[in-house]
């Protein structure tokens, strides 16, 4: 790939994992506004605007997406909203719905881009690519249409990525939150005393998603394809 077409690949993806990332964090905020607490409104991460985000997080907003683009040939990274520990404290079902709503906002981009791929799929528009791959779940003719052809592929596959990956039951990943939903007060207050007890020791929680998550994507990826392209053959 030419310098050009890898900056090129690089700003879309740029752009895919700030939109991804503010509407995940934007969410959480959100919710925690609508149970409650107003910590994160009031610092303006109710927003699309990814700047509050940026500022709150330069590293995980913006080193590291550029480093591992460069390393990888994708991104990652991260951001955050701040909560009030002692509301989360009162209201630890509302603290639920808090962590469930990024990655809700992540499956809502993956259906919107899937329905703009599937409408211009249909329409002629963009083309099923001879190999697909992250970046390229569909193809276009034309400098214009390819590159939206790249983004929404983008756009659909980051977005299952940070779902499937924030929805896995380890502390500190927004899944072990969204536990609190199903729980009773007394034991969602107890499993916060357990989350707060290993501090630091949360990263292990870390490492084992991510372990996790390398083998468990590749077959939830795999049904996405095949409700995206219903009548296609793939994996073999």
């Amino acid at each position: 790939m030419e310098i050009s077409e890898t900056i090129a690949l690089g700003m879309l993806w740029y752009v895919a994992f700030l939109l991804s990332t503010t509407c995940h964090e934007a969410a959480h905020a959100l919710a925690a506004k609508w149970g409650g607490d107003l910590t994160a409104y009031s610092v303006g991460q109710v927003s699309l605007n990814p700047m509050p985000h940026m500022q709150r997080e330069p590293f995980g907003m913006i080193l590291v997406p550029l480093l591992t683009f460069m390393f990888s040939g994708w991104m990652m990274g991260w951001a955050s909203a701040p909560y009030d520990p002692y509301w989360a404290r009162r209201h630890p079902r509302r603290s639920g719905w808090m962590a469930l709503a990024g990655p809700m906002a992540n499956f809502v981009l993956v259906l919107v881009s899937g329905l703009i791929i599937q409408i211009c799929l249909r329409s002629g528009v963009f083309q099923l690519p001879g190999a697909l791959g992250i970046s390229r779940l569909v193809e276009a003719s034309g400098g214009v249409a390819g590159g939206f052809a790249t983004f929404f592929s983008i756009l659909f596959s980051l977005n299952l990525i940070l779902a499937t990956f924030n929805l896995l039951p380890f502390p500190p990943l927004d899944g072990f939150g969204a536990i609190n939903v199903l729980l009773s007060e007394n034991a969602a207050q107890k499993l916060m005393d357990w989350r707060d007890q290993m501090g630091p020791y949360q990263m292990i929680g870390l490492l084992i998603a991510w372990k996790v998550f390398d083998s468990l994507f590749s077959p939830i990826f795999l049904v996405a394809l095949h409700i995206l392209y219903p009548g296609e053959v793939f994996g073999r």
